[in-house]
């Protein structure tokens, strides 16, 4: 324990911090973070892109918005100058399939489970300004996919309807890091995108699925926040599945949305923590579990009122029944 102790104690990342500005002049940011011997996080404005350095190229995990894909670009070129062969995109929002027309015309081979390459299409048809088919992944899995690549087994795997319904997560086994995608905001709310087949009890469920995967010495890229460990992950899932249960029991006890948004005291041990500080607030985070939980028990409700239906045509039979008995 104390050497566990020790070692996340002194765990140094090397860092290098990149300034640029976009066409439009905004200034970006971006920071490279060692995680492992050949393994890497780049922070930027988007979502966290994790990076495979080695023999074979460079393996390659989101691509964060548009303009600063160039930036991302040179930041990697500062750890090795092989192309970027791989590209997954682990869900279908433009913070991590921004830069992917950008990835594409370098010659990289972008792959997501199928559901993000129909939902980057539907956007396309949606939008009046003509979006470029080299934006879509051209390989796309159902559930499970595996590299070997750098020297290593590269798990790739479908968590189903969690933040969207086509979520991956990413699973380097030598070096026992893991990309969780935005199936995990370090220290903060999550957003889970409800309308697009993302949904609270996927989310758990993926989360769970994931801890299957990994142990308590792997070391975690999430979709938000900085590099965390084990315990950092499940704290998040401690963090989410006691809110839903607050929530949840509120909605039992027939509260209104109104009155459980009132009741500061469901969330504030985590409010505390920071985790409302994030793009996600207290109330956008309570008004989503809320209007979970109502989904998930509206179904039960219905069954509730046709079985009390279906009594009730009972018992009239039965009365039917006994007054014939009698004539």
């Amino acid at each position: 324990m104390l050497s566990k102790i020790i070692l996340s104690a002194t765990f140094l990342f090397s860092v290098f911090t990149a300034y640029a500005q976009s066409d439009t002049g905004q200034e970006i940011n971006t920071k490279m973070l060692k995680v492992s011997n050949n393994i890497y996080m780049l922070e930027g404005k988007g979502g966290n892109i994790g990076l495979s350095f080695g023999d074979d190229g460079i393996f390659m995990i989101d691509d964060q918005y548009a303009e600063g894909i160039e930036q991302i670009q040179n930041d990697i070129k500062k750890i090795s100058d092989k192309p970027v062969r791989f590209l997954i995109n682990t869900h279908f929002h433009g913070d991590h399939t921004g830069g992917n027309v950008a990835m594409a015309e370098t010659g990289t081979v972008i792959f997501s489970h199928e559901n993000v390459r129909s939902r980057l299409q539907d956007i396309m048809e949606a939008e009046k300004k003509k979006t470029p088919k080299e934006s879509l992944p051209v390989i796309t899995f159902s559930d499970d996919l595996t590299f070997y690549f750098n020297g290593e087994k590269i798990y790739v795997f479908h968590v189903h309807n969690a933040h969207t319904d086509g979520d991956a997560m990413v699973y380097f086994t030598k070096s026992n890091v893991l990309h969780a995608g935005d199936v995990f905001f370090n220290g903060k709310y999550p957003f889970i995108d409800t309308n697009n087949g993302g949904s609270i009890n996927g989310y758990l469920s993926a989360i769970n699925k994931a801890l299957i995967v990994i142990n308590e010495d792997t070391k975690i890229i999430p979709g938000h926040g900085d590099i965390a460990s084990y315990s950092d992950f499940k704290d998040f899932q401690e963090m989410l599945s006691i809110s839903y249960r607050k929530v949840a029991k509120q909605y039992l006890l027939n509260k209104t949305e109104a009155e459980v948004l009132a009741d500061t005291s469901l969330t504030q041990m985590y409010d505390d923590k920071g985790y409302g500080d994030g793009f996600i607030n207290r109330e956008r985070f309570v008004k989503m579990l809320y209007a979970e939980f109502a989904k998930e028990n509206a179904g039960s409700e219905s069954n509730n009122e046709k079985n009390t239906k279906a009594r009730e045509k009972i018992e009239e039979m039965k009365k039917k029944h006994a007054a014939k008995s009698k004539n």
